[in-house]
């Protein structure tokens, strides 16, 4: 028989396999000593830095592993709602992380940042550390939007409330201090999460000093990581999958539109602000809020939520609120009464996710993975069930597809035949 012949079959069963939904489990064949999967994820790095000399670590894992020519985020295009989709496989519409900050009518207000963001009863669906530990497998993470909560009656094995202080060499101190763990208790599934390029560019631009520094930085922390890996022995064990949740545009402050100029505040309620803004019209005006708003504006445009593009699969979900406006690429959405910080030009996200600065990067090394091979561009959506593959275990109902890496998936040992 032709190998390529023999390589389709192998990739045919592997994906009739990967498409079961049924509650995860251990593979039955999955005898051999298990693989570590390690998920980093560089908030707001943009699809065109790896690769492009800025980054040597990043750069050459980009040259050397199976990478993506770049990843479509979901909308909205920001942090908490990406970073979820990334580890369930759901798209925000359907895991119910509308946004970094939401109204849910029984829960009341959710912010990213505050105890609300830790409350278990927002987060819908299953993340993947809920889906391995199923499977009887230990977890870790290094923060993660979403790992705060007990979600689907658990947390992670490991885990630890967020803290910006950690910098990123400590981070996979500590990461390396998991793999060190007897066996019985080492993690199989570990995230890494680091903020510090979103945080820099957000202050001071995409390619601000600030922001290349801070490049630098994780690259540097990535290296270290590399090498903790290697002096352990784990490099050959252990699946590395290395992305970011979306991009980074530059805005200046001075390109701001006020939704107040178009109707006074006390018209309408709203839950969020920014490139993506949640609007509620008061009661009784609902016509008249629509008629101001709905449609084409100077810098921005508003839609019913039930009449949103079609290619952002979102709008059917309640903490949706009745009119979403979002605004041109480079510009924010605000009132009067919420000025912005004065300051000349920062970085951005949650614009459209069609504009290539809000693509997001992927790469991923290891033993299941076909070295340098170039995936064409996919939805995040697809990450979850590469993911539950590489565990071994099956994956929860998702939106996303497996077939996406068929190219770039080696033939495995516990395969079963």
């Amino acid at each position: 028989m032709h190998l390529p012949i023999v390589r389709g079959a192998w990739l045919a069963m592997l994906l009739c396999l990967a498409a079961c939904s049924s509650p995860a489990r251990r593979d039955d064949a999955a005898s051999l000593p298990p693989s570590t999967l390690l998920l980093v994820s560089i908030d707001g790095l943009r699809a065109d830095i790896p690769g492009s000399g800025r980054m040597p670590t990043l750069d050459g894992l980009f040259a050397q592993g199976a990478r993506a020519a770049w990843v479509n985020p979901s909308y909205p295009t920001l942090t908490f709602p990406n970073h979820y989709t990334l580890v369930t496989g759901l798209r925000p519409d359907r895991h119910g992380i509308v946004h970094n900050d939401l109204k849910d009518a029984a829960l009341g207000r959710f912010e990213s940042k505050k105890a609300s963001g830790r409350d278990g009863r927002f987060w819908g669906g299953e993340p993947i550390w809920i889906s391995a530990q199923r499977a009887g497998l230990k977890t870790a993470t290094m923060f993660w939007p979403g790992s705060e909560a007990e979600i689907a009656g658990g947390r992670p094995d490991h885990w630890r409330p967020f803290n910006s202080a950690l910098t990123p060499d400590q981070r996979v101190a500590e990461v390396l201090a998991w793999l060190d763990l007897p066996a019985a208790e080492r993690p199989r599934f570990i995230t890494l999460y680091l903020e510090q390029y979103d945080v820099a560019a957000h202050a001071a631009g995409t390619f601000s000093p600030q922001a290349v520094d801070a490049m630098h930085t994780i690259d540097t922390a990535l290296a270290t990581l590399l090498r903790g890996l290697e002096t352990r022995h784990l490099r050959s064990s252990t699946n590395l999958v290395v992305l970011s949740d979306h991009g980074m545009a530059d805005v200046r402050t001075s390109d701001t539109a006020y939704l107040d100029d178009v109707l006074p505040e006390s018209m309408f309620s709203w839950s969020s602000l920014g490139p993506v803004a949640h609007i509620t019209p008061r009661a009784g005006l609902e016509a008249e809020v629509a008629r101001r708003l709905i449609g084409r504006h100077d810098h921005y445009t508003c839609w019913n939520r039930d009449t949103l593009p079609a290619a952002w699969h979102y709008g059917r979900n309640a903490r949706i609120a009745p009119i979403v406006c979002q605004s041109d690429t480079g510009w924010r959405l605000q009132l009067r009464r919420h000025p912005l910080p004065l300051q000349a030009l920062k970085g951005e996200h949650g614009f459209v996710p069609e504009d290539p600065q809000m693509r997001a990067f992927f790469v991923a090394s290891g033993p299941d993975f076909v070295p340098g091979v170039e995936l064409p561009a996919f939805d995040n959506v697809d990450v979850y069930p590469l993911l539950a593959h590489l565990l071994r275990i099956r994956a929860a109902a998702n939106d996303g597809t497996l077939q996406t890496f068929a190219p770039a998936l080696a033939p495995r040992a516990d395969t079963p035949h």
